[in-house]
């Protein structure tokens, strides 16, 4: 069945701050609906807007966190565990560079590291059931990525050991958001072991096509890696609970091409852009979502490497709430209905 997308949301993780209006969640909500957004993505690593162990554990606290976003006419999209995610497979290549999402505690002891990310995707778990959510966006972390161009050979079984391996820390998690009611929704994104459609099919056989493995679509990394990202949808569709709305351009030449050269976002052939600025076919986007009756939420995620972020926000508000489709509730020849019953078609048929 077709439905209506909802939005325009927002994530806020990009725009979170020290300074007002970005450090409260009572003051980023009012910023983000004086922009025209209806909904948030909330990060629930960042204290100064959400505190993930008070919503796991008081029912209290999430009413608090829905009456101060229903005070500026917003609503939670979803919560995001995305830096968590990232930390429940890290590769020692990557030790260092990840420490710094983990608590202090946590750091140079990686299996301290993972054991607190497992931890928050639970309780991330059962704060999205208190808070009456049904989707989850996270990232999965990754194990075979410094093998993703195979030079030198892969060894045999280099792959499949990862994934088992993944699959194995996931699987625990996956039945916590299972016993919660809600899907979890892995963003498809380069740096991550699920980086475009086979590689997810790999991760979903083997976590036993678990129902609560899901995506969170963001067709900008599908530009940045050339993947076509209107079929993604049409291959998919099933499996996609979640919406980035982000935009990207590639544009290759001479000297670049989609590894980048160690250049700075500016001057790579791959680049993201701000809604409406980038190469990403929206208006086949939503068409698509829509037939599929993708029912959830189109939230903005500004990356851009040239525009401000307050007017990406701004532009991406309008952009979004142009582009969503309000579905038909009738065929648009019913005008030309003939009212036959089962009788009249096996005449017409010859059958009758």
């Amino acid at each position: 069945m077709i439905r209506t997308i909802q939005g325009p949301a927002i994530f806020l993780a990009q725009f979170a701050g020290d300074s007002p209006p970005f450090d409260s969640l009572d003051s980023i909500a009012g910023w983000a609906a004086g922009l025209g957004f209806r909904g948030v993505q909330i990060p629930s690593w960042d204290a100064r807007l959400f505190d993930l162990a008070r919503a796991a554990e008081s029912q209290d606290y999430c009413d608090e966190v829905q009456g101060t976003l229903a005070r500026h006419g917003l609503v939670i999209t979803e919560l995001s565990t995305h830096l968590q995610g990232q930390l429940v497979a890290v590769h020692p290549a990557y030790d260092a560079a990840f420490d710094g999402f983990a608590p202090e505690a946590a750091r140079g002891n990686p299996a301290a590291r993972q054991a607190w990310a497992v931890e928050q995707l639970k309780l991330a778990a059962r704060a999205s059931r208190r808070l009456g959510l049904s989707a989850h966006a996270s990232f999965p972390g990754a194990l075979a990525w410094p093998f993703v161009y195979p030079w030198p050979q892969r060894p045999a079984g280099l792959v499949e050991t990862a994934f088992a391996e993944l699959a194995a820390r996931w699987r625990p998690i996956l039945d916590a958001f299972d016993d919660a009611g809600v899907d979890l929704c892995f963003e498809i994104h380069p740096g991550e072991d699920l980086h475009d459609g086979a590689s997810f099919e790999r991760f979903l056989e083997a976590v036993g096509n678990h129902p609560r493995c899901n995506i969170l679509y963001d067709p900008s990394h599908f530009v940045l890696q050339q993947l076509d990202h209107l079929a993604f949808l049409d291959i998919y569709h099933s499996r996609i609970r979640a919406f980035h709305a982000k935009d990207a351009e590639f544009r290759p030449n001479g000297r670049v091409g989609v590894y980048g050269g160690y250049l700075p976002w500016v001057e790579r052939a791959g680049r993201f852009r701000s809604l409406g600025d980038g190469q990403v076919d929206f208006r086949s986007v939503f068409s698509k979502l829509a037939q599929y009756g993708f029912g959830g939420w189109a939230v903005l995620e500004w990356e851009c490497c040239l525009k401000h972020p307050e007017d990406g926000a701004r532009e991406g508000a309008a952009f979004i709430r142009d582009h969503i489709i309000r579905v038909t509730d009738k065929a648009f020849d019913d005008f030309a209905a003939a009212g036959t019953d089962e009788a009249a078609n096996r005449r017409l048929l010859g059958i009758g």
